[in-house]
């Protein structure tokens, strides 16, 4: 197996780096500065993004100084640290994304269910305050009809009407209802009312 001799001027450089030396370390960083750079952009395609991989890189590196090993191929050893630092973060930007999409379906369905349990509490308050506007022979019909799905017939019937006027006590009770949610959110209303005049 060949093994890369490191370049001689680098190794001096190196060794004066593993000794504090800041001139070393500046010129070691203006060497690989753009190498170093396009190696990171292959995965994040941003350059900004890059040169703070690039500048985290070798802060390490003049932390971490004194176990560098001048005998071994120092660009080698920066594209290992770069490597490792860039296979981490992908993994940590895959696992943030899994948990935000976690976190996010979890608020979207506890937002809907709440949403849903508000609006139908809401209309339930409206509609038990709607038909308290009503006469007491046009709320017992209209409960038969919408709450006990009775047919016209049915109600007539049962209260010993005609057909006609059980449909008058029911069209008389929508206009007092509409009339009555004339002060409510028009959405509110639109929804109230299909609701209402699903067997019409």
């Amino acid at each position: 197996m060949n093994i890369i001799q490191p370049d001689m001027h680098e190794k001096e450089l190196v060794i004066r780096l593993i000794n504090g030396d800041e001139e070393a370390f500046c010129e070691l960083y203006a060497n690989y500065k753009n190498r170093l750079i396009y190696f990171a952009m292959k995965f994040v395609k941003s350059y900004e993004f890059a040169e703070d991989i690039f500048q985290d890189v070798f802060a390490a590196v003049w932390q971490s100084r004194r176990v560098i090993d001048p005998e071994q191929s120092f660009s080698s050893y920066l594209y290992t640290i770069i490597r490792n630092r860039m296979l981490n973060l992908i993994r940590n930007i895959q696992q943030e994304e899994k948990l935000r999409n976690h976190i996010l379906s979890q608020s979207i369905d506890y937002d809907e269910e709440t949403g849903r349990k508000v609006l139908f509490d809401d209309l339930n308050l409206i509609i038990n305050k709607s038909l308290e506007s009503l006469t007491p022979r046009q709320r017992e019909i209209f409960k038969m009809s919408r709450e006990e799905e009775m047919s016209h017939k049915e109600i007539a019937e049962k209260l010993n009407l005609s057909v006609y006027t059980v449909q008058e006590h029911i069209s008389l009770s929508l206009k007092s209802i509409k009339t009555f949610l004339s002060k409510y959110p028009e959405q509110l209303i639109d929804l109230f009312l299909i609701l209402i005049c699903l067997n019409m």
